[in-house]
């Protein structure tokens, strides 16, 4: 298991020009990048939207989000209240931010869950409706090892025929990827295979979550990316013990790898970053002893390096 060697964040280096040119941004003398972000929302909280928009808010930029659910809680709970809207609902809700003029202003496109083939099907639509130069982020929910899937049964066929050949951006837990791909993960060669097959249907960038591998050091756990053109590293962190544990872990970090890469960072940098910034968001959580993400609370330690954070090629 090599140490990723290369400096990955030097003093003087592209770090401080994406502090920098966040600061700009903050301070109004950069234009602000624009998010739509379309995914499941909880009024109390923080899974899908709840957990998305106000991470990248902080990272400084606009989001506007699209909820496909719009819940109590989440279901972790067991009960719940509330509804999967119609893709009629999504489909008006667009109308009307491209009326205004909202969506030929949109950098990036992130989506999460969907709630259903027919959402699926219309936010593939509306992806060629913005601009060209758009990012789509396609964090491809479907289900977590352990509790096998949790998803109308079309998703994932949608997540395999259509997403992977239309997004710029996935970024699967193991579970996931497996779906995706048909490979069992059990090597770290099996998910870079995994990735490749992603890439070979034209997905840039691929980042993989929650991964632990034959050569998974005990105690700890894995993000893996993969850039087409061959660059790539993990970060493992240590392993949290939570019971049960938070959910919206993974939408968080679907969108401040998002943040990142939209900022200019690179993907070893931009995994550095969003590996420290969870893992500051799990230690918080953990140390508050609530189940829900302690997305507030943990705000300021999510903008620093954590020093648990070890990078690997």
């Amino acid at each position: 298991m090599a140490a990723y060697r290369q400096p990955v964040l030097p003093v003087n280096g592209k770090c401080v020009l994406i502090g920098i040119v966040q600061s700009f941004i903050r301070a109004g003398l950069m234009p602000i990048k624009t998010i739509l972000s379309i995914q499941s929302h909880v009024a109390y909280g923080h899974v899908g939207n709840a957990a998305a928009v106000f991470p990248l808010q902080r990272m400084g930029y606009e989001v506007v989000p699209v909820h496909t659910v719009q819940f109590s809680n989440h279901t972790g709970y067991g009960t719940w209240a509330g509804q999967v809207f119609e893709a009629a609902h999504i489909d008006d809700i667009l109308k009307g931010l491209e009326a205004h003029g909202v969506l030929a202003r949109i950098d990036a496109l992130l989506t999460g869950y969907m709630g259903s083939p027919a959402i699926a099907a219309l936010i593939a639509l509306w992806r060629q409706r913005l601009p060209r130069t758009a990012l789509w982020i396609c964090d491809p929910v479907m289900g977590d090892a352990g509790c096998g899937l949790f998803v109308h049964a079309g998703l994932p066929d949608f997540f395999r025929a259509q997403a992977s050949h239309l997004s710029d951006i996935m970024t699967p837990n193991q579970f996931e990827i497996e779906q995706l791909t048909g490979i069992n993960v059990m090597t770290l060669d099996d998910a870079r295979a995994a990735c490749r097959i992603l890439h070979d249907k034209g997905v840039r960038i691929v980042l993989v979550t929650s991964l632990r591998h034959n050569d998974t050091a005990p105690g700890t756990i894995e993000m893996l990316v993969s850039e087409a053109q061959g660059a790539g590293a993990r970060a493992v962190t240590p392993l949290l013990s939570f019971s049960p544990p938070p959910n919206g872990a993974g939408d968080a970090t679907a969108a401040i790898f998002t943040g990142h890469i939209l900022a200019g960072a690179g993907v070893v940098e931009a995994l550095q970053r969003t590996a420290s910034a969870i893992y500051s968001l799990m230690e918080a959580t953990l140390e508050s002893g609530g189940r829900e993400l302690a997305l507030i609370a943990a705000q300021d330690r999510m903008q620093r390096l954590h020093p648990s954070v070890r990078l690997l090629s």
